[in-house]
């Protein structure tokens, strides 16, 4: 396996106020897969995801993807692992608002060494003639396209997205998860994606889904 979750936790607070936001966790992905992670808000979905991508820290457990153990890491590595290995679309774009739609694609080539090359991924996100184009001019939909590309042209090892059509509606949801099903198939990432909507589960039933629940300790 790529990417091996074993026995993971995460506890926030003391005494009455201690709460388990993930509890005995065991997940295992192989190199290359789309895996959704799938549980109503609040079930510790984001704290998963922000532990696999260096953000978090586990308060217990083993987080192994390929050859890195986070456990142990110091700052220095982390931010390194981050960079090197990690590409993150988040629910709000987040995009940087003088900067075009290849600008702010750009700032995302710049953390690789071997970033993917521009232009493809322009035409594969079907931003071509938008690509000299502000944040503001771009529909919702554009906008999460721009993230995506962001985030990917890093070519890293694992994508990781946030609830990426929580701020779409229906039709431009179904269009951002099938953009993010091409890019998995085309570039190879391994993509691991959290959500609270079981529609998606119904629109990419090839996708392994996940439920995690939060536990409160008495």
């Amino acid at each position: 396996m790529f990417l091996t979750l074993t026995h993971v936790t995460k506890v926030y607070g003391e005494k009455e106020s201690r709460t388990e936001a993930l509890r005995g966790i065991d997940l295992s992905i192989k190199k290359g897969d789309l895996c959704v992670l799938l549980g109503p808000s609040g079930s510790g979905k984001s704290t998963l995801l922000n532990i696999i991508g260096g953000i978090d820290a586990a308060t217990s457990g083993q987080i192994q993807i390929g050859d890195h153990i986070l456990e142990g890491m110091k700052e220095k590595d982390l931010t390194k692992y981050r960079r090197d290995h990690i590409g993150y679309i988040f629910q709000q774009y987040n995009l940087i608002p003088n900067l075009t739609v290849r600008e702010n694609m750009e700032t995302g080539a710049w953390l690789s060494p071997d970033p993917l090359d521009i232009d493809e991924l322009i035409e594969t996100l079907g931003l071509a003639e938008h690509q000299d184009k502000l944040p503001h001019q771009l529909s919702g939909g554009q906008q999460q396209r721009c993230s995506i590309g962001r985030a990917v042209i890093k070519n890293p090892d694992v994508l990781l997205c946030d609830e990426p059509t929580g701020a779409l509606d229906y039709r431009n949801s179904k269009e951002v998860l099938a953009l993010i099903e091409r890019v998995n198939q085309k570039y190879g990432s391994t993509v691991v994606m959290v959500t609270h909507n079981e529609a998606i589960q119904k629109m990419a039933d090839h996708i392994q889904s996940y439920l995690h629940r939060r536990h409160t300790a008495r």
